[in-house]
């Protein structure tokens, strides 16, 4: 809710709609507006300010219908302006309006964003745990469809729709979002394309292998280890952090350095960081010091106050870097990945299985990351004719591994394991992938810890190419597109990865013509929401 009179205004909101509007909006942009107000409509604290105008943006649950009809009844400010976030019943309107009797609400809108945007062609619904097993869990259901119908109301779009053949879930996801599509056909009689666009709903369990690796491109890397909460960073357990730093934000929109490196990889963060301070010190002859390290950063950083003053997003994303550099040594992160990227990637058991218990041994690599070496071994070796997973199993407990992550083991092959799957994660076209990464020329860490590419990019290859095949991905209704599509939108039921939205960034880089679109809903290990 937006609280304002003539020249000022003000916010409040509950938190689904402060995290939508905070990953557009900073707030030092929204006081640029002259916002100065900020209030929650369920706070039961709020004084009444007559002299103000209140702006509501509500999501339009039945709780939130509920508040402002008691806010109507007893208002606090002049008059309202009311906007959801989404398709409002005519009913709940209707109650609305005999609830306000002073006459005080001056407009209800729609205005659809009923989805937290992460970056420019990513987005999610903040949903921890959308499915019990391989079923939908009704009410994220329901949030699930309102969200993607909003996000199309959104973007004009009112798409043709493909889904995992496989997964039950997509399709049911389908038939829901077709219902909306059919019951609101006003709101989604968008002006027709030559081509339509294409919505494409697929399943996490299709591809278990990706949130299991360890990432080395920079914002898939920072959320692995350090975690993103609608761009914001915990760092209050950095040894030795300082109070400015305890948590910061990494936002493109409002970060140049960050979204010129988001996507790069770990070794040319730390270059290009240094770089800038090079420059500085180009410009400030008196305080040149060698700056060899990471450790040599930030000691620069802190020793110069003026720059700290100057480049405090340099300040930030050195604090950041450090913590990662003392994390992949802490927890043997350069071996444990490589092994990771074996086992996603060749089809060496004996080699596997030896570098596995070999790590198992080390008293660096961490509980969860022995505990997720075991599992890409479960899920790749499924079905091998010499497959150890007792002895493996064995291995974790004799080192102390908690029952609750030696679990995850059985989980993970019951969840995404070959009886599940519409596809083939371990195809022989791999060796091929491989191949082409070594021959591109890449240097350090690329190599060896950038092999895998995730289902994810063969699928929307095929799909771009006009080869996706429609025995596995069926149209929803009788109709199918002759031409490739334009416009897509994906949804991965189940949680997606930042590494997948790496791979819809550089496919719409690549593809002219092509507008990706990637979503991702629930929190996985290697997450993006």
């Amino acid at each position: 809710m937006l609280l304002t009179d003539i020249r000022f205004r003000g916010m409040a909101s509950v938190p689904s709609e402060t995290s939508i509007v905070s990953m557009v909006y900073t707030q030092s942009e929204i006081l640029q507006k002259e916002v100065y107000l900020f209030e929650r409509i369920d706070s039961a604290n709020r004084e009444n300010m007559k002299h103000l105008k209140a702006i509501c943006f509500l999501r339009p649950t039945k709780e939130n219908v509920d508040y402002l009809i008691q806010e109507l009844r007893r208002p606090k400010y002049s008059t309202y302006f009311i906007y959801f976030s989404n398709v409002i019943s005519k009913s709940n309107v209707k109650s609305l309006a005999e609830a306000d009797e002073q006459e005080v609400v001056a407009e209800v809108q729609e205005f659809y964003g009923d989805y937290i945007a992460v970056n420019p062609h990513v987005f999610s619904l903040n949903i921890s745990v959308c499915c019990q097993g391989h079923s939908w869990d009704q009410a994220q259901l329901s949030r699930t469809t309102q969200g993607l119908t909003a996000l199309l109301l959104s973007l004009k779009k009112c798409p043709m729709i493909r889904y995992q053949l496989s997964s039950e879930p997509a399709k049911r996801l389908a038939e829901c979002v077709k219902q909306v599509i059919t019951k609101e056909y006003e709101l989604f009689d968008f002006r027709r394309t030559e081509v339509p666009p294409l919505l494409l709903l697929l399943d996490r369990s299709d591809d278990a292998i990706t949130p299991l690796l360890n990432q080395w491109t920079y914002q898939a890397m920072v959320h692995e280890l350090l975690g993103i909460n609608n761009n914001r960073i915990d760092l209050s357990r950095v040894p030795g952090i300082s109070k400015d730093l305890r948590e910061v934000v990494l936002s493109a929109e409002n970060d140049e350095f960050y979204a010129n490196n988001m996507y790069l990889n770990f070794a040319e963060i730390g270059s290009n960081i240094k770089n800038l301070m090079e420059d500085f010190q180009r410009r400030k002859p008196k305080e040149q010091q060698k700056l060899e390290s990471i450790a040599d950063m930030k000691a620069f950083v802190e020793n110069y106050p003026q720059f700290k003053k100057m480049s405090g997003t340099v300040s930030k994303h050195v604090t950041v870097l450090g913590e990662l550099s003392r994390l992949v040594s802490e927890r043997n992160l350069l071996e444990a990945s490589e092994v990771e990227q074996e086992l996603a990637c060749q089809n060496d058991h004996s080699s596997a299985l030896q570098n596995i218990r070999r790590l198992l041994q080390n008293p660096k690599v961490s509980e969860l990351d022995a505990t997720r070496l075991v599992m890409l071994y479960a899920l790749h070796y499924e079905r091998h004719s010499s497959n150890s997973l007792p002895g493996l199993m064995t291995e974790l407990r004799n080192r102390g591994v908690s029952e609750k992550h030696r679990k995850l083991v059985s989980a993970v092959v019951e969840y995404g394991g070959k009886r599940v799957r519409g596809s083939d994660l371990f195809n022989s076209k791999d060796a091929v992938a491989i191949t082409k990464q070594f021959l591109k020329g890449l240097k350090g860490v690329e190599n060896v810890y950038t092999q895998h590419q995730p289902l994810l990019h063969e699928t929307l290859d095929q799909l771009i190419k006009g080869k996706l095949k429609d025995n596995q991905y069926p149209y929803l209704g009788p109709s199918t597109l002759r031409d490739r599509p334009q416009d897509i939108i994906v949804f991965m039921i189940g949680g997606a990865t930042y590494e997948e939205a790496l791979t819809v960034y550089n496919l719409n880089r690549t593809t002219p013509g092509s507008g990706l679109c990637w979503a991702v809903p629930p929190s996985t290990t290697q997450k993006a929401s």
